[in-house]
């Protein structure tokens, strides 16, 4: 059947009223008797292509889910475009997904910046955005963009936590904040400082920040550890952490450092910064890293491992973004599931306010997602780790982003 927008006039109107799931089909974007249509933008080139590979896992996720039937008797059809994680090209791409493309939601677009760019756009033609992979306060603003919903815990909350964690543990460090300066890194500086409260200005030492195409961040390291920090925040993506331990470890400078989780994953950060450099770096986390050993006959893992050689043969199973893939995929299959078979935006974004205490595969015991009309914070807590410079190691019980 072909995708149409929402268009009525006279006998038209009735007899396509009359028409039971034609109906649906005739008047909702992106979808038809037998399938729907999503969208999601990845930086599958440029500086973040890191990243890109949530579009691969998001593939694979669905392509399974159409193999088991699909869902209410629809099958899945995704639309994965590349947009650089250039907000420009995002713009350019989001129009096309929704106009030419005809999708009936975006979902787990990655960054900040260019989920920022189009939020408003999607808005104005009332196509749901769902789970950006984005920690960022813009997402999680309910009644000011109630169709924008963040797929990660907040970046504030997240930092905040570090923040505390240094109070406790270290009341009188000297604190360096190394952040990219938009409002993805942002956020970090300003958790770290409502973190530290009135102790933000004597403890706070140095604040650097670099631009996602900076070819390099050397200088920046090099002026952090000239301000004498010996603890350090990182709201950092993968290829600029990287670079960060690299240059730590030929300065010879180790200071404490607590990491963004979106930068600190085994594959690809660390294993290009060298697993030695990487020791000692803690971060918060919600998922299993199948790299893990303890996770090593998890059912949850078991599970991710065989979907991987089966649909996702090519992809890096150290990479954990392959495993957020399958986690945001399984809550958008669910979620699409529950609102059932008369299935519209506006039902789709009632039935995702609803999610109560749920558990897609690879979420770590003691974590829950939840959404409610008032709060779009979907984590109810975090699990801080370290890395020993071979696994993670956890770090006490999950702490509550509340």
């Amino acid at each position: 059947m072909k995708f149409t927008r929402r268009f009525c006039a006279g006998a038209i109107c009735i007899s396509v009223a009359l028409s039971g799931s034609m109906a649906i089909a005739a008047s909702v974007p992106g979808v038809s008797d037998t399938e729907i249509r999503l969208g999601t933008l990845q930086p599958l080139s440029g500086p973040a292509s890191a990243y890109g590979v949530l579009g691969y896992a998001f593939e694979g996720y669905f392509a399974k889910v159409n193999d088991e039937g699909g869902i209410n008797g629809r099958k899945i059809r995704l639309l994965l475009r590349d947009d650089a994680l250039s907000p420009p090209k995002t713009v350019e791409q989001t129009r096309k997904l929704v106009e030419q493309d005809d999708i009936f939601a975006l979902f787990g677009q990655s960054g900040t910046s260019g989920g920022i760019a189009v939020q408003k756009y999607l808005h104005s033609k009332k196509i749901p955005q769902l789970f950006v992979m984005s920690g960022s306060h813009v997402f999680q603003e309910p009644k000011n963009a109630p169709l924008s919903m963040p797929g990660l815990p907040t970046y504030d909350s997240e930092a905040r936590i570090y923040a505390k964690v240094i109070l406790k543990n270290n009341p009188d460090a000297k604190v360096g904040v190394f952040y990219q300066n938009d409002d993805f890194g942002k956020d970090y500086l300003k958790g770290v400082q409502a973190g530290l409260g009135d102790k933000a200005d004597s403890m706070i030492v140095a604040k650097e920040s670099y631009e996602l195409t900076d070819p390099t961040v050397d200088s920046k390291i090099l002026a952090l550890k000239s301000s004498g920090a010996d603890t350090l925040v990182m709201g950092v993506y993968s290829k600029q952490a990287s670079q960060a331990l690299q240059k730590m470890a030929a300065m010879g400078w180790k200071p404490k450092i607590y990491m963004s989780y979106i930068g600190a994953s085994v594959s690809p950060t660390f294993m290009n910064a060298g697993l030695a450099n990487a020791k000692g770096v803690i971060t918060a986390t919600v998922r299993k890293d199948p790299t893990d050993p303890r996770w090593k006959n998890d059912p949850d893992v078991v599970a991710w491992l065989a979907w991987m050689d089966k649909y996702y043969p090519r992809g890096d199973k150290a990479n954990g973004s392959n495993a957020a893939g399958y986690m945001i995929g399984d809550l958008v299959r669910h979620i699409i599931e529950k609102t059932g078979k008369n299935v519209t935006q506006e039902r789709l974004m009632a039935t995702a306010k609803q999610v109560r205490d749920y558990r897609p595969p690879m979420l770590l015991p003691g974590i829950s997602i939840t959404i409610t009309p008032d709060s779009y914070n979907i984590y109810n807590k975090l699990q801080l780790q370290e890395f020993d410079g071979a696994t993670w190691r956890e770090i006490g019980e999950p702490i509550s982003t509340h």
